[in-house]
C-alpha cells in the first residue's frame, strides 16, 4: 500500500486546474507576441477562470472541508443536544483545527525539548482506549498503581476513582476509570480531540488553558481482531458508542448494523468477517486517524482506496505525535518508556502478555480464514508494523539517554523509599 503524507506546510493541497493553466498560458503567449487580446477571447478567458474557481470551491468544500468542519453554521465549539462539542474550526487549508490536539505534547517534546509532565500543574494525561488491546488493565494500573504524592482514591463497588493533584481538587487524568466515558464510549482520536478540553471545563467548572498528553496501546491486529470477535460472540456490542465526527453522530445509513436484535451473541467468525460495516476491521487505524480528512463516515468525496491511504497516513501521523504509546506484546519496554517519559513509577510490574489464548484461536482457524482476517485488517497490519519500528526507535533513544538503564529495567514494579522523586531528579 502506498503511503500518503499528511501535508503540514502552507503549499496548495491541489494543483491548479487544467483550465486555469491553459488560460494562463494563453495570456502569456499573447503578451509575448505583443498582441492585445480580442473581446471574444477575453470573455472566453473570463468564463474559463470562473469555471476553474467554481470547481476549486466545490473540491474545497466537499473534500477538504467535510461535514461542516470549517466552522460554518454558527455551531462553534459549544455542546449541542447534550453531546460532545460540535464541528471544530478549520485552518486556512480547510483541515480541522482541534483545540486539545493543538495543545497536546509529543514524544519528541518530552524527550528532547525538556518538557515535563507536571501532575501538580495544568497537565492532563488523556488515555485513548482502543478495544481489546489490553487497555482495561493499563487503565487500572494508571489509577491503582502509580506512586504519587496524592494517590488516586478508589471506592469499593464503584468503577471510577478520584485522581486529584497535590493541594488542588483538579484532575490530571482523563480516562475511563478516572472521569468515565465523557467523550463517548471508547472515544477515538477524532472524538477526543474535539471534546476533551470542553469536557474538562465542564467537569471542573473552570475554563483555563491546559496541556494534553495523549497516550494509547496497540496490539497485533490479527490477535486483536480475533479477541474482539470472541468478545462480541459472548454478547458485547459497544452499541452506545457515538462515532462523533463533523459535528454529529454517524447515522445508521452510514454505519449499518451487522445484526438484528440486541446483540450478536454466538456469531461465527465467517459471519463476523462478512459484514462490511463491522468496525472491528482496521479498528486501530480508524480510531487513531483524523476522520475529518476522509469525510467522516459518509463514504463520499473519494474512492475507497484513497480513503484507506489517507486514513492510514493520518493514523501514523497522530501516533507519531502522541506523547506515549505502548504495545500489548511488549509490556516491559512499554512500562519502562512510560516511567522515563513521565517521571512516574508503577508499584507493580505489568503482566506479560499471555499468548496462549490467541495462539489457540489462530490454530482453530479453518483454511482461508486467516487470509481473510489479514485482508480485512490490512491497514492495521501496516500501522502495527510502523508502530513496532517506531517503538524500537524510541526505546533506543530513551535507553541511550538513561545512565541507569539496567537499574531501572530491573526495578520495574518496585518502588523504593526514594520512589518517583529519584527518577524525576535524574531526568531534570
Amino acid at each position: 500500500m502506498t503511503e500518503v503524507g499528511i501535508q503540514t506546510d502552507s503549499e496548495p493541497l491541489l494543483p491548479p486546474p487544467a483550465a486555469d493553466r491553459a488560460a494562463a498560458a494563453a495570456t502569456a503567449a499573447a503578451e509575448k507576441a505583443g498582441r492585445p487580446m480580442s473581446r471574444t477571447r477575453c470573455l472566453r478567458l473570463l468564463l474559463l477562470l470562473t469555471a476553474a474557481a467554481s470547481t476549486l470551491a466545490i473540491v474545497y468544500f466537499a473534500y477538504l472541508c467535510p461535514a461542516g468542519a470549517c466552522g460554518g453554521g454558527g455551531g462553534g465549539l459549544g455542546l449541542g443536544a447534550g453531546g460532545p462539542p460540535g464541528a471544530p474550526l478549520a485552518d486556512r487549508q480547510g483541515r480541522p483545527r482541534l483545540p486539545s490536539a493543538a495543545d497536546s505534547l509529543s514524544f519528541d517534546q518530552l524527550l528532547s525539548e525538556g518538557v515535563r509532565f507536571d501532575v501538580s500543574g495544568d497537565d492532563v494525561m488523556v488515555f485513548l482506549h482502543i478495544q481489546k488491546t489490553g487497555g482495561t488493565e493499563f487503565g487500572r494500573h494508571l489509577v491503582h498503581d502509580l506512586d504519587l504524592e496524592r494517590p488516586c482514591v478508589c471506592y469499593r463497588r464503584k468503577k471510577r476513582c478520584q485522581c486529584l493533584r497535590p493541594g488542588r481538587d483538579s484532575r490530571w487524568l482523563f480516562s475511563r476509570y478516572s472521569t468515565g466515558w465523557r467523550c463517548g464510549l471508547h472515544a477515538d482520536w477524532t472524538e477526543l480531540t474535539a471534546c476533551v478540553d470542553e469536557a474538562m471545563d465542564q467537569l471542573e467548572r473552570d475554563r483555563h488553558k491546559r496541556r494534553y498528553f495523549y497516550i494509547s496501546l496497540l496490539r497485533e491486529p490479527v490477535q486483536r481482531y480475533l479477541s474482539e470477535w470472541k468478545h462480541v460472540r459472548r454478547g458485547a456490542t459497544w452499541s452506545t458508542s457515538r462515532h462523533w465526527c463533523g459535528g454529529r453522530d454517524a447515522t445508521e445509513a452510514e454505519l449499518p448494523h451487522c445484526y438484528d436484535g440486541e446483540d450478536w451473541y454466538g456469531v461465527s467468525l465467517n459471519e463476523f468477517l462478512r459484514c462490511d460495516s463491522n468496525l472491528a476491521a482496521n479498528r486501530q487505524t480508524r480510531m487513531l486517524a483524523d476522520l475529518h480528512l476522509v469525510n467522516c463516515y459518509t463514504g463520499t468525496g473519494m474512492s475507497a482506496d484513497e480513503r484507506d491511504r489517507v486514513m492510514l497516513a493520518s493514523a501514523k501521523t497522530n501516533l507519531r505525535q502522541m506523547a506515549f504509546f505502548g504495545l500489548t506484546e511488549d509490556q516491559p519496554r512499554s512500562q519502562y518508556m512510560f516511567e522515563q517519559l513521565f517521571g512516574l513509577r508503577f508499584q507493580t510490574a505489568f503482566a506479560a502478555y499471555n499468548r496462549t489464548h490467541a495462539e489457540s484461536a489462530l490454530r482453530a482457524l479453518r483454511p482461508g480464514q486467516l487470509e481473510e482476517v489479514r485482508r480485512r485488517n490490512a491497514l492495521d497490519l501496516e500501522l502495527y508494523e510502523y508502530a513496532r519500528q517506531l517503538l524500537q526507535e524510541r526505546f533506543e533513544r530513551i535507553r541511550a539517554a538513561d545512565d541507569h538503564f539496567r537499574e531501572h529495567m530491573d526495578a520495574l514494579g518496585t518502588v523504593d523509599e526514594r520512589g518517583s522523586t529519584e527518577l524525576e531528579h535524574q531526568r531534570r
